[in-house]
This record gives C-alpha cells, sequence and structure tokens, in this order.
C-alpha cells in the first residue's frame, strides 16, 4: 500500500513540476536579454567559445523540443527557442551545447549513458508486454516477471545516470552564460530558475521509475 502512496505523491509532483517549467518558460520568453542575441545565436557562439566547430545549429519544430544529436553532430533548437531573443531561449540554448561540449570533452556520465542506449532503446521496446506477461503468469513461469524486471532496471538506471548528465550541462551553460556577458545581474537568476526547473523533471522521472521498480519488485516477492 505504501508504495502506491509513493507513486502517487510523484505523479502529482510530475504534473506540478511540468506546469512550473512551463510556466517559467513562458515567463522568461517574455524578458529579453541585454545581449540581444537569438537562441541560435547564443548556441553558435557558445560552440565556438568551446572550440567545437563541426556541431551545426538547426530549427526543429514543436516546443521544448530541443536536443544535441551526436549522430548527426547538431544541436536542435525548438521554433520558441532558435529566433527568440529571450532568456528562456539563452538558457534552453546553452544547455543543449553543454550537451556538445560534454560530448567534446568525453564526460564520463555521458559516455556511459550513450553505452545504455541500445540496451535501454531494446528494453522500452518490450518491457510493458514482458511485465504484464509476468505479472499474469507469476505463478507459472516467475522467471518471466523477473526477466522483466531486469529490462525495467535498465531503464530506472538510465534515468539515474541522466541526472548528472543533464545538471552538468545546465552549471555549463549557467556559468558561460555569466562569464561572456550574455546574461547580466538581472537576468542570469531567471536562466538560472529555468534551467532549476528543467532539472527537476528529470529528477521526478527517476523517482518515479524507481518507484515503479519496486513494485514490481515487490509482486516478485509475494507467495
Amino acid at each position: 500500500m505504501n508504495i502506491w502512496i509513493i507513486m502517487t505523491a510523484i505523479m502529482v509532483l510530475s504534473i506540478i513540476v511540468q506546469q512550473m517549467l512551463q510556466s517559467r518558460f513562458s515567463k522568461y520568453s517574455k524578458v529579453g536579454l541585454p545581449s540581444g542575441m537569438s537562441g541560435a545565436e547564443v548556441a553558435q557562439k557558445m560552440l565556438r567559445d568551446h572550440g567545437i566547430y563541426d556541431v551545426k545549429v538547426v530549427p526543429t519544430n514543436g516546443m521544448l523540443t530541443d536536443h544535441f544529436n551526436p549522430q548527426t553532430k547538431t544541436v536542435a533548437l525548438s521554433e520558441s527557442v532558435y529566433a527568440s531573443r529571450s532568456v528562456a531561449a539563452a538558457a534552453v540554448a546553452a544547455h543543449e551545447c553543454g550537451h556538445a561540449v560534454q560530448h567534446a570533452t568525453g564526460y564520463a556520465p555521458l559516455r556511459m549513458r550513450s553505452a545504455l542506449v541500445p540496451v535501454v532503446n531494446f528494453a522500452s521496446n518490450i518491457v510493458q508486454w514482458v511485465l504484464l506477461a509476468g505479472v499474469l503468469t507469476i505463478n507459472i513461469f516467475p522467471g518471466l516477471l523477473i526477466f522483466g524486471i531486469i529490462l525495467f532496471a535498465s531503464t530506472t538506471l538510465f534515468s539515474f545516470i541522466t541526472l548528472p548528465v543533464e545538471i552538468n550541462a545546465s552549471s555549463r551553460a549557467i556559468s558561460w552564460l555569466s562569464r561572456t556577458g550574455i546574461t547580466d545581474s538581472r537576468t542570469q537568476p531567471m536562466a538560472v530558475d529555468a534551467l532549476k526547473w528543467a532539472a527537476y523533471t528529470y529528477v521526478v522521472a527517476a523517482l518515479g521509475s524507481l518507484a515503479t521498480l519496486l513494485y514490481y519488485i515487490g509482486l516478485s516477492r509475494r507467495d
């Protein structure tokens, strides 16, 4: 029963964090940068400042769909970030470039996460069906549920390895924005706040994954 209380609390917390993130992004999207640079210009400058010239900055559809792709060597910025000259856009653009810097410098947690990607992709495609079948046949084939738990554990591990990757990327972004004067004493706290709430989404996701994992482990131990 306790695990259900925890899972419900995490679900509610996730909704609150998502709403706060969207609220902060919307608020800081209306605040202009002192430097007047667009998200794309911020990204290009951060890459150049770190000696990275083989990564392109490109626009992508959607909202908060920004990401760094090491395979294609692109920093993809969403429509609300690429051309925007706001504090929110600068924070997001610098954060994604933080991942590019991690890749260029061989940041260990990022290497670990990248190594897990094939495993997690495989696990994500079948884990829900394996767990369902495992629960339904627990008295006949208990090993099937154990296999599902192992698959789900890989996704949980991935969620926790993601935390230092995201936090470090934000730290690099915040430091660089301040050091280069792209943000000032008024706008720097806004950039910090925006990235803080973005980081919270990963924390809640990791906790939710852990709670779910513990739930299935509990099921497997029932007589």
